[in-house]
């Protein structure tokens, strides 16, 4: 991806690395005190010949009505982090999505959940992870942040915390989905197959992960991340979107990132917060940092991509996977949804 001016009103690139799409999309700026948000439902193989119109619609749908939630809270003087958590909750509360009511089973049956968010104005952060039945984490990730000391809390812990502040709690009958307890079964029987060893699940059995970066007319940017893992986890995993720099990044100084992909990686190149670090040492603008960032991933094995949003409004959707949920929308109220590599 080539570095743009800041200034263009939209670029769109695509590379194709190791011989798979990588994609990215970078929109100018807006005028000082104009909002923004920009969000993701997760990346993997999304390709046009295995959407069906209705699903496709779906998927368009949802992603509309999480982008309009956070706009009605930007747009009436609320602040980024509001638009983070409302915009999150729309999508935690879809089975579309890796997150919340849609949030994939662990090896044991379970829905285990992780979600972060970060004020990038005061560099505040909370984030839960393992937790099973809390309705909406992204909320629980935010009263970690607002109304106790630490950044993370996690398992059972982070459920009593979360009960005493009043959080809506669920049963596991809320979380399970047909889909996903097939996606179980289906990485179950692969693994009695082939091998005892465990079998990550094939591209068509993954979920998105979602995300959300906002700006609000004050100019404060924030980021939030929630999912429920991957598909047959075991040990207790947790993956990047719980871990601040990983999967969730925010300052007002730079940019706000979220990330969808292979955990592991994310956690290991500090991917959210290398955007950042891009931007504030190298002194490069949005679409040339995330365009350096997604390289670096992919050089490093790593699937997935992120989002992200600068102070200026830029916005950025790098991946190197075969699409990716994603969407915006800027000061003029329109959403903007995008699905495949080639949009």
């Amino acid at each position: 991806m080539n570095r743009v001016n800041k200034y263009l009103l939209l670029s769109l690139s695509i590379v194709f690395l190791a011989g798979i799409g990588a994609g990215g999309i970078a929109a100018g700026g807006t005028a000082a005190g104009d909002i923004a948000i920009v969000i993701h439902g997760g990346a993997g193989t999304i390709l046009r010949e295995n959407m069906t119109p209705e699903r496709e619609g779906m998927y368009r749908g949802k992603l509309t009505e999480a982008l309009e939630a956070g706009y009605a809270v930007l747009s009436s003087g609320g602040t980024s982090v509001d638009a983070v958590e409302a915009t999150i909750r729309i999508m935690e509360d879809s089975p579309l999505f890796n997150a919340g009511r849609g949030a994939v089973f662990t090896s044991e049956g379970r829905n285990e959940m992780d979600a972060s968010i970060m004020d990038g104005a005061t560099l505040n952060a909370g984030a839960v992870a393992s937790v099973t039945n809390i309705k909406n984490p992204i909320s629980a990730a935010r009263l970690v942040m607002t109304e106790s000391r630490h950044v993370m809390l996690v398992g059972a812990g982070a459920g009593i915390f979360a009960a005493e502040h009043g959080l809506e709690t669920a049963d596991s009958a809320y979380f399970w989905t047909q889909d996903r307890w097939d996606s179980l079964q289906r990485v179950k029987e692969r693994e009695n197959v082939e091998t005892d060893a465990i079998i990550p699940p094939k591209r068509e059995d993954k979920h998105g992960t979602v995300g959300c970066i906002a700006l609000d007319r004050e100019g404060n940017l924030a980021a939030g991340t929630s999912t429920g893992g991957l598909t047959n986890k075991r040990w207790g995993r947790v993956g990047d979107s719980p871990i601040i720099g990983a999967g969730t990044y925010a300052n007002n100084e730079t940019c706000g990132v979220s990330g969808t992909g292979v955990g592991e990686y994310f956690m290991r190149g500090l991917i959210a917060y290398e955007v950042s670090v891009q931007m504030a040492y190298l002194d490069l603008d949005l679409a040339a940092a995330a365009s350096v960032v997604i390289d670096k991933l992919t050089a490093m094995g790593g699937t997935g991509g992120f989002v992200a949003l600068d102070r200026n409004g830029n916005i950025a959707m790098p991946f190197n996977t075969r699409g990716m949920y994603r969407g915006y929308i800027k000061a003029d109220g329109v959403a903007h949804t995008l699905l495949y590599s080639d949009e």
